[in-house]
């Protein structure tokens, strides 16, 4: 989703200088006035700008180029999640751009929600003095931060629904175990008695062969 992003960043500024470096319409200087040539102005190449030097950068002139700041979000990005933490203790938050830097590193050193929330919250308290050229690539920026905040919470309510069914079904392991166990003590109970039964009755029905010689003693007897 990072790489995503600053590759989406690299185009959006790109096409941004393609619109700036247009040429302007061109007006005929009046007769008799010579064209004065323009000055020859380099602008820094900060998309160059080696990774090991972005950071120690705070020239006013650095800090309102969208183009300085592309470079930091991308030399962040390259940065270990160890590595982007202790670099972003070097910068104490003292106004947006510190805020900004602190956040480009910390967004990248694996942090909690809370921890993104916080120093996205310290960078929008600083909105009113975001320079106007600076001002989209920040808005860019802090919704992307805002859309991983919700993926987060998103990731967090599916697990603590993932636990809650669970946990539910667990329960309902348990009580289906107990629930066989007392049926199966049912059941046993029931042959017991049904033996029981058994045993009980073959003892009071009588003997056939018995019950023949009972009678015919008893005749033997009367004559």
């Amino acid at each position: 989703m990072k790489r995503t992003f600053s590759r989406f960043l690299s185009c959006a500024l790109v096409a941004l200088g393609l619109t700036a470096c247009q040429t302007p319409t061109q007006t005929h200087a009046p007769r008799g006035v010579s064209s004065q040539p323009e000055p020859d102005v380099r602008l820094p190449d900060y998309l160059a700008t080696d990774c090991q030097n972005v950071w120690q950068i705070e020239t006013p002139t650095a800090l309102s180029n969208p183009l300085y700041w592309q470079r930091a979000i991308d030399c962040g990005e390259r940065l270990s999640a160890a590595d982007a933490r202790a670099e972003a203790r070097r910068w104490p938050v003292q106004g947006w751009a510190r805020a900004f830097k602190q956040g480009i590193l910390l967004a990248n050193g694996n942090v909690t929600p809370v921890e993104r929330r916080q120093f996205v919250e310290t960078l929008d308290s600083y909105s009113a003095t975001y320079p106007a050229a600076v001002r989209p690539l920040l808005q860019l920026w802090r919704s992307n931060q805002a859309a991983q905040l919700e993926l987060s919470e998103a990731r967090g309510r599916y697990a603590a629904l993932q636990q809650s069914n669970d946990a539910e079904l667990d329960s309902l392991r348990q009580q289906q175990t107990r629930l066989r166990k007392s049926l199966d003590e049912t059941q046993r109970k029931l042959d017991r008695l049904t033996d029981i039964e058994r045993q009980l009755s073959s003892r009071k029905a009588p003997d056939s062969s018995d019950t023949s010689h009972s009678t015919s003693d008893a005749q033997s007897e009367e004559q």
